[in-house]
């Protein structure tokens, strides 16, 4: 698996316990409690979005170009999300219905689509 991929993956696997959290009607992130912890989640899936954008030169291919941009936007709502506690089930709720992060989303879901098709 490339690192592309490895990126691809942990963000997606991020998106699905993201899903189940917000199912969960926490207050709060509870560190007390065993994890996975939904901070250490967003924090992963911001560094596999900055190991994809580094990866996709946006002067090479137009979508590149869309798809650091659109990294930049879900980046930044992450980083909110990050900053602003509590870290409640309904802050990720909002964070997964946000159109930046679906969109993000979209993109690497083509991207995966586009390398499994070269492979």
């Amino acid at each position: 698996m490339t690192d592309l991929s490895q990126h691809i993956e942990t963000i997606e696997a991020g998106y699905e316990f993201l899903l189940a959290y917000a199912a969960q009607g926490r207050i709060e992130e509870d560190r007390s409690q065993p994890g996975p912890y939904a901070s250490d989640t967003l924090g992963a899936m911001q560094a596999a979005l900055d190991g994809i954008k580094s990866a996709l030169d946006p002067n090479a291919d137009p979508f590149h170009a869309v798809l650091h941009t659109d990294i930049d936007k879900a980046r930044a709502l992450i980083g909110f999300v990050l900053k602003t506690p509590p870290l409640s089930s309904e802050a990720v709720d909002n964070l997964n219905v946000s159109i930046h992060l679906r969109t993000v989303l979209t993109d690497i879901f083509v991207l995966g689509g586009h390398l499994d098709n070269e492979a």
